[in-house]
């Protein structure tokens, strides 16, 4: 397994992970694959290359296997804090330590940007896996946002989780 940095070369492969993602684990995301079905893949190599924004793959022979974003604040105030979010591993690499591989490059990024001390994440309340492996590298929730999200007729609630670098 190899983690690294996404280009835009990354991005077809990005988006086609990404629209499995969306289709197949609705409830881990806020976005939704209706709202990112028509989007090209230049539109997120072109995140690729922002100063703010640092999506990780995890890459088992060469085949784009998961994904994470490390986003930092932009507001002045708010510059000494960073998000987790994107956080996907396809159902065939889980188990596997990719998603531990991921946050760990995340984390290191995070603490090699000046002024970050803090990250924080949004997680699905009922799951459990991803709430355990967020908690081993020292995440603790600190609220619900209840019914946070909704699909179709079904909310779903979210536990929000710092870490403190």
């Amino acid at each position: 397994m190899n983690i690294r940095l996404l280009t835009p070369n990354d991005s077809d492969a990005y988006r086609k992970m990404r629209l499995v993602a969306l289709q197949k684990h609705p409830s881990a995301f806020a976005s939704s694959y209706k709202e990112e079905k028509d989007r090209s893949a230049a539109f997120y190599g072109e995140r690729f290359q922002s100063e703010e924004s640092f999506t990780f793959g995890a890459f088992k022979e060469e085949k784009l296997t998961g994904s994470v974003t490390l986003l930092r604040e932009t507001k002045l105030k708010l510059k000494h804090r960073a998000l987790i979010v994107a956080m996907y591993v396809s159902d065939e690499s889980r188990r596997k330590g990719v998603g531990k591989a991921l946050i760990s490059a995340a984390l290191e990024k995070a603490k090699g940007i000046e002024g970050i001390e803090q990250i924080y994440l949004a997680v699905e309340s009922t799951n459990e896996p991803a709430k355990r492996l967020y908690s081993s590298f020292g995440f603790e929730v600190f609220g619900k946002d209840k019914k946070a999200m909704k699909i179709e007729d079904i909310y779903y609630d979210e536990d929000h989780m710092l870490l403190f670098l």
